[in-house]
């Protein structure tokens, strides 16, 4: 029952953070910017107000427009319960792969794209073939750095990953190094960020996400918007999972363990969430034609960690 215990806390968690570590980015960056900017819980205010709301829906939608928010939050709230962050010890972390996270991913982008094409409008179809030319390269590159961390550690498992690094049998290798790289230009794509697309604006020649979700309203604008937060939050807890693990309580630990993996977790999440806002008051939005060299550049990055663990094994 403890793994079964722990695993419901873990998903209900990620349910709340997922705000707060939107907001606490969106605070640093203003006031990286001189600007005051809103509190860290504003987000939760934006949700608790779209979701006192109604939902007003075009004639033209079809069902698909209607089901398209619940099955995104799902697929994303699933595949961020998936990643031990508090603990490995929970119900879901034999059923937990990285690939499988991927798929998840796809699935959530998939409905999306033909949500903002079912509408009708010339935004959504805009961002639809926006997003599936960056999934187009971003989903190899993320592929790539499952493969290359399974070369090393013989398994897409995110528990036994964490177990692998946690035993010393990584050090400061150039391969592992390649491989943070290339996951760290995918997150910045997967989760709708500056260089890749700005969530704060509404122009049409820069945005991807809010131009297929422009269409809706209400609580299913909510759900929408609660499904972008959970997907920082869930990059945010793969690079602490994969390349920073320490702190997080193993199988048989006690509650005190328990509190330390969570504060570690917190902590980490609020340091990765400061460095995404002071590298976005930094760097400038990027040209849609450019994309394409990001994210091959992070297929490049993957593809030589993946060869060099591979002729090292071998050796």
């Amino acid at each position: 029952m403890i793994p079964l215990f722990w695993g419901i806390l873990h998903t209900l968690l990620v349910v709340a953070a997922a705000p707060w570590a939107t907001g606490l980015t969106r605070r640093v960056k203003a006031r990286l910017q001189g600007r005051r900017g809103a509190s860290c819980w504003q987000p939760y205010r934006d949700l608790w107000r779209l979701l006192q709301k109604e939902s007003v829906i075009a004639d033209s939608a079809s069902w698909l427009f209607h089901i398209t928010p619940y099955v995104v939050f799902v697929a994303v709230w699933l595949a961020a319960t998936i990643l031990p962050t508090l603990t490995t010890d929970m119900i879901m972390t034999p059923a937990a792969d990285l690939i499988a996270l991927v798929a998840l991913l796809g699935v959530a982008r998939f409905f999306t794209a033909l949500a903002g094409l079912d509408a009708g409008t010339a935004f959504g179809g805009l961002g639809a073939s926006r997003e599936m030319f960056i999934a187009s390269l971003g989903e190899p590159a993320m592929l790539m750095v499952t493969f290359s961390l399974s070369v090393l550690a013989h398994t897409t498992s995110p528990a036994h990953l964490e177990e692998f690094v946690l035993a010393g049998h990584v050090g400061l290798e150039v391969s592992v190094g390649l491989a943070l790289g290339a996951l760290l230009m995918v997150a910045l794509a997967e989760s709708g960020r500056i260089p890749i697309d700005n969530p704060a604006t509404h122009l049409e020649l820069t945005m991807v996400h809010e131009a297929m979700v422009l269409e809706y309203s209400g609580r299913h604008l909510a759900l929408m918007e609660a499904a972008a937060m959970m997907r920082q939050l869930l990059f945010l807890s793969l690079i602490i999972c994969l390349f920073l693990p320490w702190g997080i309580a193993r199988p048989g630990d006690g509650p005190q363990w328990l509190l330390l993996g969570f504060a570690a977790w917190i902590g980490k999440v609020a340091a990765l969430s400061v460095v995404l806002a002071a590298y976005e008051s930094w760097i400038a939005k990027m040209r849609l034609f450019r994309i394409a060299d990001f994210l091959g550049g992070a297929l490049l990055l993957a593809l030589l960690a993946t060869i060099f663990l591979y002729v090292s094994e071998a050796l």
